[in-house]
């Protein structure tokens, strides 16, 4: 059984029925986009239909004695909104209950979540195992402030399995890898990395900010913690700022003492735009995909294109592999990298690769030039001078992250227009 609801019940009480059982018993085996829309949320004496929002910093008790019983844990219930929210729990439930997982917890941001699984998985000593492929800003945390408090950081390339069994050490403790990676969407073994890091003692920590549980549950894979930047998919419609955590009660214990303590505490009224943006998730993830799927076909065939970063596509190396993982038919995502030839110029010389990449990103005249991803509008940027500019040159290099890449974020406009948009800078490179 999923969910946070299993709590011990000796910690229950009648005056916090909402910690104590589900409004959705997913003992009775729903549908995922059943799960979407009502699991997690408590109906308060107001009788509400939609979820409410809570939008207050502490909580009254019946006497002094009863305040005593929750803050030294005796009873369940709430204490303050740095540690707990009824609006909170709503998503974090709901989430949880996508993941599969016994419990999810909320952060402000989605490096917020990463920084919470640094802070509570890995100590002084200890060596993080990553792929290469990473967002930029989760580079720079590891690199510039892990280390700083004496955590060996180590990367592979996500698609090498021997490289990654080769980089364990002794002190390995941690994991991470994205899949689909940013900016070029490659995919992880999920079950290689698993039987890998059992067999080592290791946590398996995975992203799956571009997949969401609508196309993959790395949980499901073997995966220990999942990793999300609510940002993105999870709203779909670029308002609000979270992200989250999922897996294992015990594990998430770990995670919400650094959120309680850190105060990297998600607000009630963004975890409220969350939960109405996990309604759709399943439904918008299709369409998504649908648009993906044909723009990834239209840059494989464009002659100023030269390389597809899409699991989608047939002739992609990890296009089984996708396959295998993502359990939603024909989704793949809605991230991919294309990187543009270098044309010729008038003058008998070649535009350099970014100069081509720029050429294209500005002829757009629909798409949103933008580094976020996952909204329902197309987004389009140079990942080079953007979101992994901070990256030296050569771990860029290491990353695949070139000046002729654009990242792209598939939107839910019609696809149509969608392609006529990139074809203006395309065709006319």
């Amino acid at each position: 059984m999923s969910q946070s609801h299993t709590q011990n019940d000796k910690n229950l009480n009648t005056l916090d029925p909402n910690w104590r059982s589900d409004a959705l018993d997913l003992g009775l085996d729903y549908g995922m986009q059943t799960i979407a829309v009502r699991a997690g949320h408590h109906r308060t004496d107001e009788g509400e239909h939609s979820e409410a929002i809570f939008t207050t910093s502490s909580y009254v008790y019946a006497s002094a004695a009863d305040a005593a019983a929750h803050f030294n844990g005796s009873k369940t219930g709430n204490v303050y909104s740095r540690h707990t929210n009824p609006s909170v729990r709503t998503f974090e439930r709901r989430l949880a209950a996508l993941e599969n997982g016994e419990r999810a917890v909320a952060t402000a941001s989605g490096m917020g979540a990463i920084l919470t699984m640094c802070l509570a998985y890995l100590k002084a000593g200890d060596h993080l195992l990553a792929a290469n492929q990473l967002f930029g800003s989760s580079t720079g945390l590891f690199n510039n402030y892990m280390t700083k408090f004496g955590v060996e950081v180590s990367y592979v390339d996500c698609f090498d399995n021997d490289a990654w069994a080769k980089a364990v050490q002794p002190n390995t403790k941690v994991i991470y890898c994205e899949s689909p990676s940013n900016p070029l969407a490659q995919i992880c073994d999920i079950g290689y990395l698993s039987e890998l890091c059992k067999a080592n003692g290791i946590l398996l920590v995975v992203d799956n900010c571009f997949a969401t549980p609508a196309l993959q549950r790395p949980l499901d894979l073997g995966a220990d913690v999942v990793i999300h930047s609510a940002t993105k998919y999870l709203d779909g419609q670029g308002r609000v700022l979270g992200g989250a955590l999922v897996g294992s009660d015990k594990l998430m214990q770990d995670a919400f003492t650094v959120v309680r303590s850190g105060g990297i505490s998600m607000s009630p009224f963004n975890a409220w735009v969350f939960t109405k943006g996990l309604e759709t998730l399943k439904l918008r993830m299709q369409a998504h995909c649908q648009n993906a799927n044909q723009v990834a076909e239209f840059l494989a065939h464009h002659p100023n294109v030269s390389t597809v970063h899409f699991s989608g596509l047939s002739d992609h190396p990890a296009h089984a592999l996708a396959t295998q993982q993502h359990h939603m038919q024909g989704g793949y995502g809605a991230i991919m990298g294309f990187e543009v030839k270098p044309q010729a110029r008038s003058d008998g010389g070649i535009n350099d690769a970014k100069a081509a990449a720029w050429h294209v990103i500005d002829a757009t005249q629909m798409l949103s030039i933008t580094n976020n991803l996952g909204d329902a509008k197309t987004t389009i940027t140079h990942p080079a001078t953007t979101t992994h500019f901070r990256l030296s040159a050569e771990a860029r290099a290491e990353a695949g992250v070139k000046d002729s890449l654009i990242r792209l974020s598939v939107g839910l406009e019609d696809v149509a227009d969608i392609i006529k948009d990139l074809a203006r800078g395309l065709d006319s490179l």
